[in-house]
């Protein structure tokens, strides 16, 4: 897991399906498939994993942002059109 972003208002981390990087010792649960995002909305405390399409299209607008360096409040313009799908609620363990 790979921190991108970090705001008052989001997070937003890149996972990645890699097998090597993911062995966690005594631990024989699932594995991440494919690479995916995980957005953070901080204000309302809810979370969303983007993969397959979603992801590349996510991707696609990280890309962006490396050849057009965005303002602080466009990036948040952005994560907050995502918001919108959020529905988990962040719980710690």
């Amino acid at each position: 897991m790979y921190m991108l972003y970090d705001s008052d208002s989001f997070a937003v981390m890149a996972m990645q399906a890699d097998p090597e990087t993911q062995k966690v010792p005594n631990y024989d649960g699932p594995l991440l498939e494919r690479n995916g995002f995980e957005i953070v909305d901080k204000r309302s405390g809810r979370q969303l994993y983007l993969d397959g399409s979603w992801a590349e299209i996510f991707q696609q607008q990280i890309l962006a942002w490396q050849v057009k360096t965005p303002t602080q409040d466009e990036v948040e313009a952005a994560l907050e059109g995502y918001s919108g799908l959020a529905q988990n609620p962040i719980l710690l363990h």
